[in-house]
């Protein structure tokens, strides 16, 4: 369990579904009366999974925490799109993917392993001019991003029951799971949505060995509500 010190302290989260990163570390701020406290690598609202938080001195080591390799676990579902990639929005196309076989899947995941270029999504936390791009998109401004080089170390399909995928990447810092996703069903030509995903691992920490935000809170006698 992970102790907290007046001096700081490194905690692993395990994010809550539909909650903010900025959420999570306003909660704990708030409730543990840490001024000082954030967090290295941004989770979406709709992924779940382990989350570094850091408090007092130990901030000053969230760079090397946001350096480190990512490892998720996921499900991506071929035929539908949608413009945030998940399901925080609605499906904007659909296509047939009943010519589509496993074979298809797994020789495209293979495509994207090693040094790739991405464009990260609309619905991102990125700045553009000052403002997170997702407050644009929801406005329906244009957004247009750079693409940036990233690092996939390992693309898995664990399960492959079409149109539903189940999949492993582990991947650099700046990777965007969501990116992946819209890039791989843009090549198998049916477009794709992420359907749930996970963060299972950050360098040598593991989501096995994180905290319930909960749990947390009552540890520290505080109320979690």
């Amino acid at each position: 369990m992970n102790q907290l010190s007046q001096e700081g302290s490194m905690l692993l989260i395990d994010k809550p579904y539909e909650w903010t990163s900025f959420g999570v570390v306003k909660k704990l701020r708030g409730a543990l009366g840490i001024k000082k406290i954030g967090h290295a690598g941004t989770l979406d609202p709709l992924a779940t999974g382990l989350l570094i938080l850091c408090t007092g001195k130990m901030t000053k080591k969230i760079h090397q925490y946001q350096e480190m390799e990512k490892e998720y676990e996921g499900k991506l579902v071929l035929g539908k799109t949608t413009p945030s990639i998940d399901l925080e929005t609605d499906f904007d196309s659909s296509k047939d993917t009943s010519h589509l076989t496993e074979s298809d899947v797994i020789k495209v995941s293979d495509s994207f392993v090693g040094e790739i270029q991405q464009i990260p999504p609309v619905y991102s936390a990125v700045k553009v001019d000052g403002q997170r791009v997702y407050n644009k998109a929801r406005k329906g401004q244009q957004v247009e991003l750079k693409p940036r080089q990233v690092h996939i170390r390992k693309f898995e399909i664990i399960k492959c029951k079409l149109p539903e995928v189940d999949f492993k990447v582990v991947c650099s810092k700046g990777t965007y799971i969501r990116s992946l996703v819209r890039d791989f069903g843009t090549v198998l030509g049916t477009g794709a949505y992420l359907a749930a995903l996970t963060r299972t691992r950050i360098g040598i920490y593991t989501l096995a060995e994180a905290q319930q935000l909960d749990d947390l809170l009552k540890h520290t006698s505080l109320d979690p509500k």
